[in-house]
């Protein structure tokens, strides 16, 4: 058994009887043991209920059953709700929090056979790109332990590329799937932001939110097979909702690389951008062109020059920060002494009127109709994933700390903006690997589909990987 064999190889061999479930778990409970102390990836797990269940599935295979995850060992983030798992967001003070009932997605990936193995470590409420919390500590990036393994998914990304796990369940308000995928060097898919139920998330609601914006809960894996493995079992409605509705993604538009309309979108000069991270999207559009698509500095229309649309996402993101705060936190939020037009727009939304939460929707939808429009000509909208790509724990929270870019100091929620413009679309994203910087760390690049036509960004990326290369192990992990 190869540890990094995909979860599509892995599901094909528990069918064809190569290996069983029970083997599969040991296999993986093995690299866990060797790997994951140093790492600290999987910081919550009963092993034992995992052998029991991985144990189930071999019986119901050697009775004759199947389903699309029957057997095959999972990893699951810290805030998504699995019965009788602790979630405590990374919290001390919900240390002990155990839901008594499955999220819904989670109750669909058992429901497809999936064994839980554990869950990954997150920063406290997953409010962070870096993966640290004073419950479970530090997460290291498999590529470099100096360095973050992003967030607010580091430590799924983490056990995927390290091969601890084929596959893990994040959740993306800003770039918590993307950015862990960019920094680890796997894949990351953040659904459309209604095609997957979104309530037994933590920090959220055990209920639907239908007046919440952008959070969504999507796979992450080594190959983009994998990404639509999982996202047909999670995808569909919310409980209740799927009284009357079904959920049909259409298959993708093409699928062949010359087929495709891809546009790129052009730099802006106000935001800093890695120079690796720029040459390598360069280099993917040259061998696009090379290879038939059609490709172009093109995007939608009402992005103008991200500055507005930008604004617009922070006072959204603030609103819903302050939705899990205190009354006095709130307050205090909104006194404090907020400089530049960001996080201006960012600490408005502690203090918003509804009114003012109905006009930033109405803003949000003349965004999301630019994208329909552009989605007519386009097929793919390539980007950066980051401004940068994985770098060292700062080992500070403060509002005003920097990362480098070129060499220069910026401000660190400069990284919102590209996760931002997806997330203000409620549009599907794939980020996929493109490559390793001089250093040795991984690059990633998200491409942006339309909206519920999730097979396409993510067909898309599986078809990058067998014409320029995919996933590549971390070596310290082979």
């Amino acid at each position: 058994m190869k540890p990094f064999e995909s979860a599509v190889e892995m599901m094909a061999a528990l069918r064809r009887g190569v290996t069983l479930a029970r083997e599969l778990l040991e296999f993986h409970l093995e690299r866990v043991e060797r790997y994951n102390k140093a790492l600290n990836a999987i910081v919550i797990h009963d092993f034992e209920h995992a052998r029991e269940a991985a144990d189930e599935a071999d019986r119901a295979r050697k009775s004759g059953s199947d389903g699309p995850l029957l057997g095959l060992p999972i990893t699951v983030k810290d805030c998504i709700d699995v019965r009788w798992m602790r979630g405590p967001a990374g919290e001390p003070e919900h240390a002990q929090r155990r839901p008594r009932h499955d999220s819904p997605v989670a109750a669909r990936l058992r429901e497809a056979g999936a064994v839980f193995l554990g869950k990954t470590n997150v920063p406290p409420l997953a409010s962070d790109w870096e993966c640290e919390n004073p419950l479970f500590g530090r997460t290291e990036n498999p590529w470099d332990p100096s360095r973050t393994p992003g967030g607010s998914t580091g430590g799924g990304a983490a056990a995927v590329a390290a091969g601890l796990s084929p596959l893990e369940l994040g959740s993306d308000i800003s770039g918590s799937i993307r950015v862990p995928a960019a920094f680890c060097g796997v894949y990351g898919h953040k659904p459309s932001e209604t095609a997957v139920p979104r309530s037994g998330h933590f920090p959220g609601s055990h209920l639907q939110n239908p007046a919440a914006v952008f959070l969504s809960i999507g796979p992450l894996a080594r190959s983009a097979e994998d990404l639509e493995l999982a996202f047909d079992i999670i995808a569909g409605p919310e409980p209740v909702e799927d009284t009357g509705w079904r959920l049909d993604i259409p298959p993708p538009r093409h699928n062949r690389l010359s087929d495709y309309r891809v546009g790129v979108m052009p730099s802006v000069d106000w935001l800093p951008v890695d120079d690796e991270i720029t040459s390598a999207l360069d280099r993917l559009a040259g061998g696009l062109a090379l290879a038939g698509a059609a490709v172009e500095l093109v995007q939608p229309h009402a992005l103008n020059d991200l500055r507005e649309r930008h604004q617009t996402f922070c006072s959204l993101l603030g609103a819903m920060t302050a939705v899990s705060r205190s009354e006095s936190e709130r307050r205090e939020q909104a006194e404090k002494k907020c400089e530049g037009e960001f996080e201006q727009a960012y600490c408005s939304g502690f203090t918003a009127s509804a009114v003012d939460y109905l006009g930033w929707i109405d803003e949000r939808e003349r965004v999301r109709a630019s994208f329909r429009d552009f989605f007519e000509e386009w097929d793919i909208l390539l980007t950066p994933a980051n401004i940068v790509n994985a770098f060292p724990y700062t080992n500070s929270d403060s509002p005003d700390r920097t990362i480098k870019v070129n060499g220069r100091e910026v401000g660190y929620y400069l990284q919102l903006v590209y996760a931002g413009v997806a997330s203000l679309g409620g549009q599907p994203v794939t980020v996929f690997p493109a490559g390793l910087t001089r250093a040795g760390l991984p690059i990633g690049l998200q491409a942006i589909g339309p909206y519920l036509e999730d097979r396409m960004p993510i067909r898309f990326a599986g078809l990058l990987s067998r014409e320029f290369g995919g996933f590549r192990p971390p070596p310290n992990f082979v």
